[in-house]
């Protein structure tokens, strides 16, 4: 006998209710069905009424409450709280599934209600491929690459601006490099359309903070003017060093450094991973400033809005901490430290 383990069907139970009722054993049944005998015996247990008959209407009723029953019901659904706290973050905040996992994990750390897998994330916008979910996501997706942290394998070669031996990258102190102190910045420039327009853009090492600094155009003076303006507005105590590459735009670094009373640092031609942290958030900039776009035309205030939105995305580098949430502690670390002082 082949045995066929598909749910009974309607009519299957209309000729088990009719054999039943001739007195066949469940064996001759399930012969007649290709049915295992196990299969039988089980609906006709489930399913026996208190007189012992068996109604094959009364059994399929049973049946597809039972089967409702066992669907597991979605999380993200559409209206739900969590559903607008994970669309809010998507479209509006521009967070990633696993950023907004992170972020729901950390607020409801005992009510499983209000957590959320960034898989399950996923996988409720594709089973809504035309909602607004998807539209998030896509979104969300702000880097798609064929295959992700491949080094560069060319050697470096010389070129640049041409730099002291001293403000090379190899003698910046120790302290810089293992992120433990505030202060310490990465820059660049984003450059728009022909490179005729430019964004400057610093990160802070040790919290990933974002500072973007509209520039009047991609020379050396505008580097100078952009940097010291937007520079200036943050604490003293938070402008120890800047490590950039060796671009022509930082031609006036000494001016620079005079300005903001800051070291600078240079790394070394084709080395972007010795700034990593600035190389990744521009990659991640690209989706507010995309390549080919005329940036003469953002303005500062625009700028300040898209730091913002990166600067309030948790990072798993900072244990799901906001940059924003880093650096408001170190501030007030440093506050603190400063009226024990005094």
């Amino acid at each position: 006998m082949q045995r066929n383990y598909t749910h009974l069907s309607a009519e299957d139970r209309g000729l088990i209710m009719a054999e039943q009722l001739r007195g066949s054993s469940g064996a001759r049944i399930a012969r007649m069905l290709g049915r295992c005998r196990s299969t039988i015996s089980r609906e006709l247990s489930r399913n026996r009424a208190s007189d012992g008959s068996y109604r094959a209407s009364i059994a399929g009723s049973a049946y597809r409450r039972r089967r409702q029953a066992s669907v597991r019901r979605l999380k993200l659904m559409e209206g739900s709280a969590l559903y607008g706290f994970v669309r809010h973050k998507l479209l509006d905040r521009y967070w990633s599934p696993q950023q907004i996992a992170a972020r729901l994990r950390q607020m409801h750390p005992d009510d499983p209600t209000w957590q959320v897998s960034h898989e399950t994330i996923y996988a409720s916008i594709y089973a809504h491929p035309k909602g607004a979910l998807r539209q998030g996501m896509i979104a969300a997706l702000r880097q798609s690459k064929p295959a992700r942290g491949r080094p560069r394998r060319s050697a470096a070669r010389p070129g640049g601006l041409p730099i002291a031996e001293a403000l090379r990258i190899h003698n910046r102190p120790e302290e810089i490099e293992s992120r433990q102190l505030p202060g310490h910045w990465e820059g660049d420039f984003i450059k728009g359309a022909f490179n005729r327009s430019a964004v400057g853009t610093l990160v802070e090492r040790k919290s990933r903070f974002v500072v973007l600094c509209k520039m009047d155009g991609c020379s050396a003076e505008a580097a100078l003017e952009g940097f010291t303006r937007q520079m200036k507005k943050m604490p003293a105590f938070l402008r120890e060093s800047l490590t950039y590459d060796r671009g022509s735009e930082m031609a006036r670094h000494e001016e620079l450094a005079r300005r903001l009373k800051l070291d600078i640092w240079f790394a070394d031609p084709y080395s972007p991973w010795q700034r990593g942290s600035n190389e990744n958030t521009n990659g991640l900039l690209r989706q507010f400033l995309p390549k080919g776009a005329d940036l003469s035309q953002v303005s500062q205030i625009q700028l300040n809005a898209i730091a913002r939105l990166m600067n309030g995305r948790p990072r798993q580098t900072l244990e799901w901490k906001t940059p924003e949430e880093v650096m408001a502690q170190d501030i007030a670390q440093f506050r603190n430290r400063v009226a024990l002082d005094s």
